[in-house]
Formats: structure tokens, sequence, C-alpha cells
């Protein structure tokens, strides 16, 4: 009998201080400067496209992504990735992706897979004004290989929603100026 009690008093003991720990924390803390949860609507310029994006954290220091572009012409310009995000000092994060590329363009015409690798980092300038930068490798088939770089600067108006620029080099739609809203959730 005592064995049996013994028994039932850890294992409700365990059960509580479990709970007690469930209860007290969020689904995780992140530990970056930025937020890395947000759903994004773009607008590209020279040429004209449209496009989606949608970031998650799946662990403090980590997130999934996935974008498309389309200039509506039967083409497309899909990602799907995985990376890191770390804060550098109490303004900047430096974030890395490994991302599978779907290309499908004038030179890609049954749409070609590949991978990219691209490392970034982003700064607080004021506590509303995010500027950033991001270099990658994108390597569709073994000839076709590009360094491809970015500029970005976005103006958050509130905790949940910002606005952005972002000057795209050697991408998929050449050099492009993209216009983009971010709703953080």
């Amino acid at each position: 009998m005592r064995k049996i009690t013994l028994c039932c008093t850890l294992l409700a003991s365990l059960l509580s201080t479990s709970a007690l720990a469930n209860q007290d924390s969020a689904p995780f803390n992140s530990m970056s400067n930025f937020s890395y949860d947000y759903f994004e609507a773009r607008v590209g310029l020279s040429p004209v496209t449209y496009g989606l994006g949608f970031s998650k954290s799946i662990h403090p220091n980590a997130h999934v992504r996935a974008e498309i572009d389309t200039e509506f012409e039967s083409d497309w310009d899909s990602t799907a990735a995985i990376g890191f995000h770390s804060p550098v000092n109490d303004w900047a994060d430096v974030y890395g992706e490994v991302a599978l590329r779907n290309l499908k363009n004038e030179t890609y015409k049954d749409g070609e897979f590949g991978i990219e690798v691209a490392l970034g980092v982003r700064q607080w300038l004021t506590p509303q004004v995010e500027v950033g930068g991001e270099i990658g490798h994108i390597n569709i088939k073994q000839e076709d290989e590009t360094v491809f770089g970015s500029i970005t600067g976005r103006f958050h108006a509130t905790e949940l929603f910002s606005i952005g620029a972002q000057y795209r080099f050697k991408e998929a739609y050449g050099d492009q100026l993209m216009l983009s809203t971010r709703f953080k959730f």
C-alpha cells in the first residue's frame, strides 16, 4: 500500500509541476530584435510583379519562410526556406537561410528547382525605422549560378503593421524595386 501511495504522490507532483511550468511559458520567446512571424504582400516595379510571403518562428532562433512572385504571364519565382536569426547587439540581428527555389520564366520554361543560400543583417535606425541587407547564392543548374543581394528599408507604423522598400540585385526578375506591407501575427 505504501508503494502505491508513494507512486501516486510522485506522479501527482510531477504532473502539477509540469502543468505550472507550461502555464507560465509562452509558446517560446524570441531571442532576436525583430519579429519573424509575418504575412507580407508586395509589388515589384520594372518589371511589374506581384508577390506574397509568409514567415513563422519555429524556435527562439529559427524560422521558416515561403514566398512567391509572378508577372501573371505563366511565370513564377517561389521559395521555401528554413533559417536562423540571432541578435548581434541590442539593435541588430544577423540571419541566414537555406532555401529550395523554383523558377519558371523564359530561361526555365518547365519550372526548374535549385538551392539558395543567403546571409543578411537587420538593424534598427530609430524605434520605427529598420534597414537591412542581404547577400546570397542561387544554383539552379550546374552552369547557372548567381550571386544576388538586396538593400531594405522598412517603416513600422505600428507594432503589427509596416511598409517597406527593397532593391534587389540580380534576382529572378533582374534588378528590381519592391514595395511591401507586412502584417505581424
